[in-house]
């Protein structure tokens, strides 16, 4: 889809890019002229053999534009297919294989200007630089798309990537294992390894059908304003998580501060101490975070919401605000009014934060807490590793929250920009908390996950207040916890629902998960499940920080490992990992948080 976007990129303009001597040059020259916008119409055609999984798959491409504003896009997998038409009065996203296709209208040519330069408008003209931001290295080669000089590009490819061409074959290589070829009937062939892709221009493009033109699928109208929107900032965030610049990598790591919090760079790792009422928390977290918390809202809503969309036929925005109506009467008014001073601060519309508020969180975890005879010093250590899409960049946005609430407990939040929901936390009654997900999505006519484990850390002092709030509570979906109270060095394995809930204790047999290990609860499935218990046996009454940290590492963390957390409650400290865009939380170094001390400084602060 990106490749197809980029190409419709670029003014519409008459004229060639001038002749010239070299052959690469000549022969490059008309995919330059796509690129660059020098053909106001054409069509290409790609067919990309590709192995996935060490299955050889067809992805077959058409991409035609009509024009200043109107272009077909059609992509034909084995398993999905998506046909987007944009015209001058709609522009319709299809899904056949689904037998639907999303419509919004809207006369884009009576406002052309305006269409060309809007941010997240699917107009041909200018496409690329609305695609590429400078938080992808793209960013660095864009002004070559805007440029139909095949000699300057020839050369540039053969200085800085090193390309070699010879024209009597008509063949050239690149890089590694890049090789590609100029074929008899025009068409251009690149091959990487065992992937190749063939491309080849058309004289003219087909015919242009309407967008209204599609027999025998069900129609549903979205707004234009919001499907172009999705598409575009969807492809955006791709390739910012696929080619991330410094910007992403590499952050600022300036401390800043607001009414009521502040951001803290703590050995590289963002920590936002908030303070205050709902309202005013709300605001300083969208205040201190605008940038992060839009990220993750893009790598949510539109880039695993195209994907969510195209795999389901259904549009995902709709099952999010469907999920959120079943949900939100289990919601306190507290995290409401503080969700929508959060998105008043991010200039968000205050029912989108609400809904992706409620993304619901179907994780594939581990989790252990040991303590007692098998830790060194018998102190209770509580692991948690969150195995999440890293592939949708959230690690962009990863935050620790230190939240000190009116009228509440406060807490540590292990979490992410724009979402204030919990899924791995310790509040300074030394209770911590950490979730697995498992089936039953769709069953929300309970208290979100995320809310209820927020509820704890804001309201319980104690284990079996925590084990009272889940018993009473009507639950969503199939999860699984880990539970633990620094204080009493105890713990509890979970498994709820929405129609039972059990509680498993320290060195309780359970046929999920094996034969009780003593004083230890270990939590999680396959092949990890058992690594994991193999490593507490292993190391059973030598536990420490480091030996927890260690249990946590590959292969029991999985490669997409969002982060990884050790609480050790009684002394009020954590270890923090998060993922990067290279390698999982499990590979990266661990951040040692104290939260006594922050609380600390935050009511210091409050006091200034």
């Amino acid at each position: 889809m990106l490749l197809g976007l980029v190409l419709l990129s670029g003014p519409a303009r008459g004229g060639d890019a001038g002749s010239t001597i070299d052959p690469l040059a000549a022969n490059l020259q008309p995919y330059l002229d796509l690129l660059s916008g020098s053909q106001q119409e054409f069509e290409l055609r790609c067919r990309a053999e590709v192995p996935i999984d060490g299955d050889a798959q067809t992805i077959k491409i058409r991409l035609a534009r009509y024009g200043n504003h109107a272009f077909d896009l059609d992509l034909e997998h084995r398993d999905y297919e998506v046909r987007i038409r944009r015209r001058d009065g709609a522009t319709a996203f299809a899904l056949p294989k689904h037998g639907v296709v999303y419509v919004g209208r809207g006369d884009a040519a009576a406002d052309a200007e305006v269409a060309d330069t809007a941010a997240d408008s699917l107009s041909p003209s200018g496409l690329s630089q609305r695609l590429i931001s400078t938080r992808t290295t793209l960013s660095t080669y864009a002004p070559l798309l805007a440029t139909p000089d095949g000699a300057a590009i020839a050369a540039a490819l053969k200085t800085f990537v090193g390309i070699t061409y010879d024209p009597a074959t008509r063949r050239g290589r690149g890089n590694g294992s890049v090789e590609f070829s100029f074929e008899p009937n025009g068409s251009l062939q690149v091959r990487v390894e065992d992937a190749q892709l063939d491309l080849f221009i058309a004289d003219q493009p087909s015919a242009m059908a309407g967008a209204d033109d599609w027999p025998g699928m069900k129609q549903i109208e979205i707004p234009r304003e919001e499907l172009e929107r999705t598409l575009v900032r969807g492809v955006r965030r791709a390739v910012e998580i696929l080619a991330p610049s410094k910007v992403l990598t590499s952050p600022s790591k300036r401390d800043r501060e607001t009414a009521s919090g502040r951001l803290r760079w703590i050995d590289g790792h963002r920590v936002v101490l908030l303070s205050g009422s709902p309202r005013e928390i709300g605001r300083a977290h969208g205040e201190l975070l605008t940038d992060e918390a839009q990220a993750c809202i893009d790598s949510v809503l539109h880039t695993f919401g195209v994907v969510q969309t195209i795999r389901s036929g259904s549009w995902f925005r709709h099952d999010l605000d469907a999920a959120f109506a079943r949900l939100s009467p289990h919601i306190p008014d507290r995290h409401r009014i503080e969700t929508r001073a959060m998105a008043r601060a991010l200039g968000l519309d205050e029912n989108l934060v609400d809904s992706l508020n409620v993304f619901p969180e179907l994780f594939h975890c581990s989790g252990f807490a040991v303590f007692g005879e098998a830790t060194r010093d018998g102190k209770l250590y509580h692991g948690r590793v969150l195995d999440y899409m890293t592939t949708i960049g959230l690690q962009d946005s990863a935050t620790t929250f230190i939240v000190a609430a009116d009228g509440q407990i406060p807490f540590a939040n292990v979490g992410y920009a724009g979402f204030i929901g919990s899924v791995s936390g310790m509040n300074a009654q030394a209770i911590s908390l950490g979730e697995m997900g498992g089936g039953g999505e769709g069953r929300w006519d309970g208290v979100p996950m995320a809310t209820l484990m927020r509820r704890a850390l804001e309201e319980c002092s104690t284990l079996d207040e925590v084990i009272t709030l889940w018993r009473d509570s009507p639950r969503t979906c199939e999860y699984y916890y880990v539970f633990a109270d620094g204080k009493t060095n105890r713990a509890v394995g979970v498994a709820a629902d929405p129609d039972s809930i059990e509680f498993i204790q320290p060195g309780q047999a359970d046929p999920r998960l094996g034969e009780g290990i003593q004083d230890a609860v270990v939590l999680s499935a396959g092949d990890r499940l058992k690594v994991l218990r193999q490593r507490v046996h292993e190391k059973h009454g030598q536990i420490d920080a480091e030996v927890g940290k260690w249990l946590m590492s590959r292969p029991v963390a999985m490669q997409s490992n969002l982060h990884n957390v050790l609480f050790v409650p009684a002394d009020q400290v954590m270890y923090v990992a998060n993922a990067d865009h290279r390698r999982p939380a499990a590979e990266r170094p661990y951040v040692r948080l104290d939260l006594r001390e922050l609380l600390t400084s935050l009511a210091g602060r409050g006091g200034e």
